[in-house]
């Protein structure tokens, strides 16, 4: 497709969102679970767009010097490594395929090394060759150069499907997916600046570190100052590289992306002062309530992260909290942390750890959210603000926001539109009483409290609030009492097939 002037047109965002989409969909009925999508289709997208930004590249040398400089290109395709030797690979593709995926991750080690994951490409089995090839021809028909596709594009469609793997796989998607709306909130909450240092130990597909350059950038500032300056680890292997790809997709080639269990070894840490690293703004949506998350290595924790107590194996909340608070850089450092909601008021140990971060007037904010916001629960979440160092108005009190009401209710989600997420931040810029919002509140209060956290203690929702409207209350009642004949013909189903029913 072309315009007026013989130029081909950009590809628009819609136009690559459905065609990824529509790559997911050849794969629906075949032996890859929907669950493994995104490791065989977010990897084809990547190695597509490298290939075709190399041959964008070598033809505008060709063009202006009349050969090619390989140390000129982005990123090093060695021969026999390219998308088209893929694609016109007569047999053994899945072989062909993963060979040269490694040949590209050999040839640009200090970027793209584990970049495409670990999918079982050659697993004829999974994957049989007539199926990838369907595949390939499928990304072959769509130009993904920078030409044809500018980054930012590109990037968003690729978290667009980051989503829809989301969505499909509800149950497990908090692995890997944090509500956009939720990110956004966080980081203008935290409002990092040019140059500062962003940290995320659970960061998933790297959308918090990705938000916090689009931060700056919406603010005129320039995103290139954050090269290098953009930290981010991750214990699940595909996940890391979904990460990676994700960040060099919007355009960033400058970054740390480790794999590794950061509560059991942090790979942030800094040899001159024998500690964790530190960083200006840490970010995170850590597992909630994590079970056997590594107490044990704890108990002489070289890095002293528990400092504040000792949680206990089952539970890892407080675990990922005192980790960031010792990556915070000891001035400038910020966190905002999702926790659920029963880290706020949980007795024994926590208490413990919250009375310490209290009494060291670390936490300067807490937002309840409204519940079912986040994939595979319906729990209510909050999100914890602390700072190194609190501004001199903001000391010995802490925000109480209750926004458990604002939002969007869906069919099976809650959603926080722009319009929520823009007031939630208004109460918190304000850092004032707000009535049945919002309440500053002294620590002298939270002390006779007993230290607890909990929303309902210090502001209490308005009557009537949570009183939907009568016909929304009906379409409510009608659609989950669908749901539940639903299941019972589904459980009814299988106690058959089973043979526990007759």
């Amino acid at each position: 497709m072309s315009s007026q002037s013989g130029l081909p047109l950009p590809v628009t965002l819609s136009d690559l969102e459905s065609h990824l989409w529509e790559a997911a969909n050849i794969l629906r009925g075949s032996p890859v679970d929907r669950t493994d999508w995104k490791s065989y289709i977010l990897p084809l997208l990547f190695f597509k767009r490298i290939c075709d930004v190399w041959d964008e590249e070598h033809a505008a040398m060709l063009k202006e010097y009349g050969e090619d400089f390989a140390d000129e290109h982005r990123f090093q395709v060695p021969e026999g490594c390219h998308w088209s030797a893929v694609r016109t690979a007569p047999r053994n593709v899945g072989t062909a395929l993963s060979n040269a995926m490694r040949g590209v991750e050999a040839a640009n080690q200090k970027h793209l090394y584990g970049v495409f994951g670990d999918a079982q490409w050659t697993n004829k089995d999974r994957l049989p060759d007539e199926l990838l090839k369907d595949l390939i021809e499928h990304f072959s028909a769509l130009p993904l150069g920078n030409a044809r596709v500018a980054s930012d594009v590109i990037g968003d469609a690729y978290e667009y499907l980051i989503k829809q793997f989301a969505d499909a796989t509800n149950k497990k998607a908090g692995e890997f997916y944090t509500p956009r709306s939720v990110v956004r909130l966080m980081v203008d909450i935290l409002d990092p600046r040019e140059g500062e240092t962003i940290y995320d130990p659970a960061c998933g597909t790297g959308g918090m570190l990705l938000a916090a350059v689009a931060h700056v950038r919406e603010r005129g500032g320039d995103p290139r100052t954050f090269f290098g300056k953009l930290h981010g680890q991750e214990k699940n292997l595909t996940t890391a590289a979904v990460a990676r790809m994700n960040l060099f997709l919007h355009g960033i080639e400058d970054f740390v992306i480790e794999r590794g269990d950061t509560l059991r070894n942090p790979v942030f840490t800094d040899a001159s002062t024998g500690g964790l690293a530190t960083f200006d703004v840490v970010i995170a949506n850590p597992p909630f309530s994590l079970e056997q998350w590594g107490r044990e290595l704890w108990e002489a924790d070289p890095w002293g992260r528990a400092f504040a107590g000792l949680p206990t194996d089952s539970n890892g909340d407080m675990a990922w909290v005192q980790h960031m608070v010792k990556s915070m850089a000891p001035r400038s450092g910020r966190m905002g942390v999702v926790l659920p909601q029963g880290a706020l008021f949980r007795g024994g140990i926590e208490a413990q750890i919250r009375k310490h971060l209290l009494q060291h007037d670390l936490v300067e904010a807490v937002i309840g959210l409204a519940p079912n916001l986040f994939y595979g629960t319906g729990l209510a979440a909050c999100v914890l603000v602390l700072r190194s160092k609190k501004p001199k108005a903001h000391q010995g009190k802490v925000l109480i926001v209750d926004a458990s009401s604002v939002f969007r209710r869906g069919r099976a989600q809650n959603f926080l539109d722009p319009q929520h997420t823009t007031q939630i931040l208004e109460w918190v810029q304000g850092f004032a009483d707000v009535e049945d919002r919002a309440r500053v509140v002294d620590r002298a209060e939270i002390e006779k409290e007993g230290w607890t956290l909990n929303i309902s203690r210090y502001v209490l929702p308005p009557i009537g609030a949570d009183i939907p409207p009568l016909p929304e209350a009906v379409a409510s009642f009608k659609d989950a009492l669908a749901r539940c004949r639903e299941a019972e013909d589904n459980l009814r189903r299988v106690m058959h097939e089973g043979g526990w029913l007759q």
